[in-house]
């Protein structure tokens, strides 16, 4: 999909008109195959707001293609495990993924790019270095190695620091804390000291209730209240810095979109734009309302303090030294992604940040 066009889609938003240029006009069938896909997801359907972006995909792309092209879901651990979808479509086990790239950190730190890595971009960034920056370019010279064509699909805009037994205060606070944390941003707290756990979805809650953990890094407020993260753990930390604007992606096994006609290619491409837009404009909704029932219910909450997010940076630019000088691809991607950062928080600093900090500051005079 050409970038002017995901832009001009993008840029009307949830607007009728969206819809109908995502699923309209219907393509002529004379010659088109009928198909049935499977998609696995890395994600449960209790998840909704995830969930509903490959929802909404497969809706989209069925009502452009007037039924002939469809796509079966499978919520996580249904046919693989959450975080076995990159294999599964590489294998061709599923035609079709949803996952969150740093899931696959283990096989390339250079996965991280293609979702979110500490200290990153946040999502209008991540959309603009996708689409504009070169990013996409990038990340599918990466994702074509494991026999992918990856698709962004999603953001859920920057996420909270997440649930702690404990206040903290210094980054001595930090120190022997076991958290549920995965990924690089494992590996930045444990710069700082913390004990990283992985764990499932299932898993998580019993292990802070009962104190094999003392926090967990979880989504937002409209996910972490589902899971009742705030009836055994009573401080909310913010902002999650490891976390920025991650962004979602739909994977394609390579054989499978190199086949595809044309016509079906460009159904998925404008689909996941509309969805991409969607996930977001829903979680800014629906993370209001569940951030003040959960601050009514007594949650503490709380930011970093500076003193942490300092020491957090100062580790996280050590780690991405460390991955540069051990692994090819980090470094090759890293160098453009990191002055296409550099030149947007130029940008951002002039008419974002004032904006933001006047009418953020004169919000509670009014």
């Amino acid at each position: 999909m050409e970038r002017r066009s995901f832009l001009k889609k993008a840029s009307v938003g949830l607007a009728a008109g969206a819809v109908a240029t995502v699923a309209a006009p219907v393509m002529a069938q004379s010659a088109l195959p009928s198909l049935k896909w499977k998609l696995a997801s890395s994600f449960p359907k209790s998840l909704d707001t995830l969930f509903n972006a490959i929802e909404t995909v497969a809706q989209h792309v069925k009502t452009a293609t007037g039924g002939r092209f469809e796509i079966q879901l499978f919520a996580a651990g249904e046919i693989v495990p959450s975080a076995a979808v990159l294999d599964a479509v590489k294998d061709g086990t599923v035609e079709m993924g949803q996952s969150a790239s740093y899931y696959y950190v283990g096989k390339d730190p250079a996965f991280a790019f293609d979702c979110a890595v500490p200290f990153g971009l946040n999502s209008r960034q991540q959309s603009a270095w996708m689409w504009s920056g070169g990013g996409l370019e990038l990340m599918r010279d990466l994702f074509k190695d494991y026999n992918i064509h990856n698709i962004p699909c999603g953001n859920t805009g920057v996420q909270m620091g997440g649930w702690f037994r404990k206040e903290i205060k210094t980054v001595a606070d930090m120190k022997g804390l076991k958290m549920r944390i995965a990924g690089i941003a494992g590996q930045v707290m444990g710069k700082l000291g913390v004990v990283g756990q992985q764990m499932g979805p299932a898993d998580i809650y019993p292990a802070l209730e009962k104190g094999t953990i003392d926090a967990v890094e979880w989504v937002g407020p409209y996910d972490d209240e589902k899971f009742g993260f705030n009836r055994v753990a009573k401080y909310y930390y913010y902002p999650g810095f490891w976390e920025a604007g991650p962004q979602l992606s739909i994977y394609i096994n390579l054989k499978k979109w190199n086949e595809l006609p044309k016509e079906y290619q460009q159904a998925l491409e404008d689909a996941c734009a509309f969805a991409h837009v969607q996930m977001q404009a829903d979680y800014d909704v629906k993370n209001v309302a569940a951030l003040r029932r959960l601050v009514a219910g007594g949650t503490k909450l709380k930011e970093f303090p500076k003193e942490v997010m300092v020491a957090a940076q100062a580790a996280t630019l050590q780690l991405y030294e460390e991955f540069s000088a051990k692994y090819p691809r980090f470094k090759k991607i890293y160098g453009p992604w990191k002055k296409f950062r550099d030149d947007e928080y130029l940008w951002f600093k002039v008419a974002e940040r004032a904006y933001d900090s006047f009418v953020f500051s004169q919000s509670s005079r009014r």
